[in-house]
């Protein structure tokens, strides 16, 4: 018995590493594939939600908009038709978590330079303030590619309703006005059909790595 095994050993070795082979494949085959959620209002903190669409659970996208970029052009969902993008909220004169997050999107910036599916937009609360030069000024200072990267100034009552009503990332500020906003952090992945699929944390070294992580997720999506 011992020499029929020593005869054919190579070839029991052969159907072995076949066998896995043929396992691994059909597990592979077989396992679901990694799916990002489509995010609802009612899937949302409801500070961060306008309260006529908090309870609303399915179709929601980001609404069409007309702001001006860092260079005076006008940019509209067009200019995002067809791409990936992760957008965010912040101001150029802010002390605190904006600087963090700036230098984030730069890395992500990095990343994805040489994806053409992929693009950044962030959306100024405070345009009064940040005017053309002064967003030209920061793009500058941060290393913004005008190409990946629009850094957006505009009505402040659209950029109110986008924050509130699409991108659900920013808060109220119940002392100055009802178009006055407490941006958060949040950066947020938006996907070819204008769906948000991912929520982080702009200013987590670990969420940006997980954001990253689902680009590809999200990117694997269109390509099945």
């Amino acid at each position: 018995m011992l020499k029929f095994f020593s005869k054919f050993k190579y070839l029991f070795i052969t159907l072995f590493i076949l066998s896995c082979i043929i396992i691994y494949l059909f597990y592979n085959a077989l396992k679901p594939k990694e799916r990002l959620p489509v995010y609802q209002p009612s899937m949302v903190n409801p500070e961060l939600v306008d309260s006529t669409i908090q309870y609303q659970k399915k179709y929601h996208k980001i609404a069409d908009f007309n702001l001006i970029n860092q260079n005076g052009e006008v940019i509209t969902q067009k200019d995002y038709e067809g791409k990936i993008y992760v957008a965010d909220f912040f101001f150029t004169t802010c002390p605190t978590i904006c600087p963090i997050m700036t230098d984030n999107m730069v890395n992500i910036q990095s990343e994805i330079m040489n994806d053409d599916d992929i693009m950044l937009l962030s959306h100024s609360v405070t345009p009064q303030i940040d005017s053309v030069p002064q967003l030209k000024k920061y793009a500058l200072k941060k290393g913004v590619n005008d190409k990946k990267w629009n850094l957006l100034t505009g009505d402040k009552k659209q950029i109110y309703r986008l924050a509130r009503k699409s991108y659900l990332a920013v808060k109220n500020d119940g002392d100055g006005g009802p178009y006055d906003m407490i941006h958060t952090e949040n950066f947020i992945l938006v996907d070819k059909e204008k769906r948000i699929r991912g929520f982080y944390d702009g200013t987590k070294e670990e969420d940006i790595e997980k954001l990253l992580n689902d680009i590809r997720i999200l990117k694997s999506e269109y390509s099945n």
